[in-house]
């Protein structure tokens, strides 16, 4: 008697029945996602490195030209608050690595708390650099037209080239506040999916990703604080 001969159509189900929920049909294995997932990742970090080294240049080429002006006006500079932001934001990699581990361990309460820790520290941040801004405005120190230096720290009158600095200032902390916002948004995201316990050992792909991308906003930060704060 003769037998009906399976279709390769009807392999392919079966195999794609088989793979487990997270794993994307277009992926064969596990391994094979989380090496595209990664690589992906990496190239949207060279991405964004490459949009900040822009600034980064531009920040050069203002300081080369007026270096008495960004002297002086990196002294109206709230060093203590920029030191407390640069301790926030390094503690907050560290919460955010302890969180890729507790994923990796599938220990999801660890990992949601780790995440909320990592969110806390980002709104920190942004509270901070709130109240810095305020001051900024409050005295004049403004980008371009608007730069009108009053009620400044210390006795020396501000140059009047001064706008140069505070333009420089405001894009740079303003792109990398931005950056900030953005990652509070998808860790929250992160968070809630490992709330309804989308992660285990097995798949802890996504809190990877959005670590990697929350060391990249850290890494930027030590960058700009000695940069616009100390020098």
């Amino acid at each position: 008697m003769s037998t009906e001969a399976a279709s390769p159509h009807d392999e392919h189900e079966g195999d794609h029945h088989a793979h487990p929920k997270w794993l994307a049909h277009h992926f064969e294995t596990p391994a094979q996602q989380f090496d595209a997932d990664k690589l992906g990742m990496w190239a949207f970090l060279v991405q964004e490195l490459l949009f900040f080294s822009g600034l980064f240049v531009a920040y050069g080429v203002f300081r080369s030209w007026y270096p008495q002006t960004f002297i002086a006006c990196s002294h109206q500079l709230d060093k203590i608050m920029g030191g407390t932001n640069t301790v926030v934001l390094l503690f907050s990699s560290l919460t955010a690595a302890l969180a890729v581990r507790s994923a990796q361990v599938g220990n999801k309460k660890a990992t949601g708390r780790f995440l909320l820790i990592t969110i806390a520290c980002a709104c920190a941040f942004l509270v901070i650099k709130y109240f810095e801004y305020s001051h900024k405005i409050h005295s004049g120190l403004l980008p371009g037209y608007w730069y009108a230096p009053h009620d400044i720290h210390g006795d020396k009158p501000l140059p009047p080239n001064g706008h140069a600095f505070f333009s420089i200032y405001f894009m740079m902390t303003g792109v990398h506040g931005i950056h900030v916002a953005v990652g509070i948004g998808v860790l929250l995201w992160i968070w809630a999916r490992n709330r309804r316990g989308d992660f285990s050992k097995e798949y802890f792909t996504p809190v990877d990703l959005v670590a990697l991308y929350w060391h990249l906003v850290d890494l930027v930060w030590i960058y700009l604080f000695p940069l616009l704060y100390l020098i």
